[in-house]
């Protein structure tokens, strides 16, 4: 006669651990602290052996009578039902492994040994953040073009023309990188070229004009903020980088003899060692800063603490 739901709730530890058996080899397994666990003793191959399927009351008796009868298939077929768990387990690995996700993660680790900016990296994850969402957990092998579009479509929808179109290439890169790795036998966002809304470009206000210029170096000079602000707002004209070499220039990347500063490679978006010839109104303005090197390493250092540059968003605001 078979277990019941009753008796296998009523089941309590003993002094020894026991069995209750259910039949065709499926028992329950009670230790002394009252763990109830399901068993099932079958016979491969002339070796007797025992299966596990899970603990009650999280596997109840109908599951573990479903999974004793998927065994004993597995038996009528000559296959060893411990196998094939092993076996399945194992492609479940190699399966997560082959996700969307974890090739993604790869590629970025990659990327980034490669020495890609900070920023960059974070613009990498955040695009990828949007795809993770929707197939990061497929395997990439199994993921169409359609499936992909349907996916960039929704970005449109919401008029991110730029970063749908970034999104594909991106994905393109990491499509490339799963082929390489073979986990995968096609790039299938190369399939979507042409397929997506083409952003119409966006022309930023600029000054052209000499005249307009020399308004604009005429309202630097007249600045009446921070002494230290006001040395970038009028550096920036003669040096041309971007605001955040600006912010992150040192003492030690001057060389005042030959006029020259050199920015590090791993201050430059392109990771290059950048070199600036200084001209005389250059040095005449740097020769204004009130510090040097023995109050903070860096020319603009932050009102807060001498260990920080100034905020991103100091000079954007003057």
């Amino acid at each position: 006669m078979g277990l019941t739901a009753v008796a296998i709730k009523a089941a309590k530890g003993r002094d020894k651990p026991y069995k209750l058996t259910d039949g065709d080899g499926l028992f329950l397994y009670v230790t002394p602290n009252g763990g109830r666990y399901w068993r099932m003793n079958y016979r491969h191959l002339g070796k007797q052996k025992t299966l596990a399927f899970g603990v009650y009351p999280d596997t109840g008796l109908a599951d573990a009578r479903e999974q004793r009868d998927a065994a004993r298939k597995l038996l009528a077929r000559g296959e060893d039902p411990a196998e094939r768990i092993k076996l399945d387990r194992i492609a479940a690995t190699v399966a997560a492994s082959n996700s969307f996700k974890a090739v993604a993660d790869e590629w970025l680790v990659k990327v980034e040994l490669e020495d890609r900016s900070a920023a960059t990296m974070k613009k990498l994850r955040w695009l990828l953040n949007f795809i993770n969402a929707s197939v990061g957990k497929r395997p990439i092998a199994s993921i169409s073009a359609q499936e992909l579009l349907v996916m960039l479509r929704k970005m449109e929808g919401k008029g991110k023309y730029e970063t749908a179109k970034r999104l594909r290439s991106t994905c393109s890169q990491i499509f490339r990188y799963a082929i390489a790795t073979a986990r995968a036998e096609r790039d299938v966002a190369a399939d979507l070229r042409g397929a997506l809304i083409a952003p119409k470009p966006v022309h930023r206000a600029a000054i052209t004009g000499a005249k307009e210029a020399g308004g604009l170096l005429r309202a630097l000079d007249a600045f009446e903020g921070h002494p230290n602000t006001k040395v970038a707002l009028r550096l920036l004209p003669h040096v041309f980088v971007r605001p955040g070499e600006l912010r992150y220039a040192e003492w030690a990347d001057f060389d005042f003899d030959n006029a020259l500063w050199t920015i590090p490679p791993h201050k430059t978006k392109m990771r290059r060692a950048h070199t600036i010839p200084l001209s005389r109104q250059a040095l005449a303005i740097l020769a204004t800063i009130e510090h040097d090197a023995e109050y903070s390493r860096f020319l603009f250092p932050s009102l807060r603490s001498v260990d920080r540059p100034m905020s991103e968003n100091t000079i954007n605001a003057a």
